[in-house]
């Protein structure tokens, strides 16, 4: 028969039944798991860290993680939470100072800049290197008030997952491919009636003939609307 559970048992809210040598495997275990969470989510694309850093997003499921447990389950000992506490709070003043000195680090860690779209185009190569979709890009577009790409002198992706975006003024604005969903909707991959189109992989726009198959020069696609103004 289970013993019954006496409020304020010190020491087993600080240590359970565990030994205090313990508290050194919780600290081992707390490091390792840094570095994976901060591997996997350096790893997972911008997609997954848009607002936050990566370090703060690792900061916030380790502390998530430790701080929860305890507070429900007495078999938890607080001991081995506050070892985990100071494990990943120093692990996080370590990687970000590193960070902030070592631009290789920051890199490796946090990702660059990168540029997505040029004088409204898609640059393809570099958009699908940072595993993000062109429907979510789109979305970020559309609630930047654009609707086609020809308004986009150019958009860089930050290393948070945000999108930074430089606008033509009214006057240089070019014909470019529209982003509204009805209009993507009315993509050809035969053409029927003589007009300007755009590629709706990358943006390169080219007037085009009646019975025209045209593989896009730019990122060899083959599906084709026309351009709005």
């Amino acid at each position: 028969m289970k013993e019954p559970i006496l409020p304020f048992d010190w020491r087993r809210i600080w240590l359970h039944d565990y030994p205090a040598m313990y508290l050194g495997e919780v600290a081992f275990r707390s490091l390792f798991m840094f570095i994976i969470i901060l591997t996997a989510l350096s790893i997972s694309g911008k997609r997954e860290v848009r607002q936050l850093s990566v370090y703060e997003l690792v900061l916030l499921i380790g502390l998530g993680s430790a701080a929860g447990d305890p507070m429900l389950y007495h078999d938890v000992p607080l001991g081995a939470t506050v070892v985990v506490f100071i494990v990943i709070m120093g692990c996080y003043k370590f990687i970000t100072r590193l960070s902030d000195r070592n631009e290789t680090v920051r890199n490796r860690l946090e990702g660059v800049p990168v540029y997505v779209i040029e004088d409204g185009r898609i640059l393809t190569k570099n958009f699908k290197d940072e595993d993000i979709g062109k429907d979510e890009l789109f979305v970020d577009l559309r609630q930047a008030g654009i609707e086609q790409l020809g308004q986009v002198r150019i958009a860089v992706l930050e290393p948070n997952g945000t999108l930074s975006l430089f606008r033509y003024d009214d006057a240089n604005v070019k014909p470019g491919l529209p982003i509204m969903p009805r209009a993507l909707a009315n993509f050809t991959k035969h053409i029927l009636v003589a007009d300007t189109y755009a590629c709706i992989t990358c943006g390169y726009t080219q007037p085009m003939q009646p019975d025209q198959d045209t593989i896009c020069p730019t990122c060899q696609a083959g599906a084709w609307v026309v351009v709005q103004s």
